[in-house]
């Protein structure tokens, strides 16, 4: 198997009769690894084009975002860890744009390692309700889930059309 790239990983489907920390978590992880089922498969040169004119979105650039979002809402809004800020300092919340070293192979790493520590930091806490701990943060874990699952389906749709329409492939 070539580690250069990325392969399909198994998803699991959200939990449909649970409470509300397990029904949540298992939809975030369920769209976590649906982001790297959409880029599976690609070369570096397919994820870093622009494949849908007039967007400079790729797919490469989409799992960079999505590594960033995670550690920026979990890592340090909500635990307050201090970390290396995920953005560009020309770009705050952005992260979009690859550099020329970047891989997909190291972006999709970077991804399922923010994911995993965003696991943890969601599992040290004892309750959904518990208040976020970054400096000026006022939101609890509750609002936090919801808001990675909707930014990751969003992105997902992304996928959808970058992938579609870089080489046909659709499908979850």
């Amino acid at each position: 198997m070539d580690k250069s790239v990325v392969q399909p990983v198994e998803r699991s489907r959200p939990l449909q009769a649970a409470d509300e920390r397990a029904t949540l978590n298992s939809l975030l992880d369920f769209l976590r690894d649906t982001v790297v089922n959409k880029v599976a498969g690609l070369t570096d040169e397919q994820a870093a084009t622009r494949s849908v004119p007039a967007s400079a979105l790729t797919p490469a650039g989409l799992v960079k975002h999505l590594t960033g979002t995670e550690r920026f809402w979990f890592a340090i809004d909500f635990a307050a860890q201090d970390i290396e800020w995920p953005w560009p300092d020309d770009n705050p919340h952005g992260n979009f744009l690859l550099a020329p070293e970047d891989t997909l192979s190291a972006l999709v790493a970077a991804y399922q390692a923010e994911c995993t520590r965003s696991r943890a930091v969601v599992a040290a806490a004892s309750s959904l309700d518990d208040m976020a701990q970054g400096k000026g943060m006022t939101f609890n874990l509750r609002y936090a889930l919801t808001h990675m699952i909707e930014e990751t389906a969003r992105h997902l749709g992304h996928l959808d059309l970058l992938r579609e329409s870089l080489d046909g492939t659709t499908g979850q």
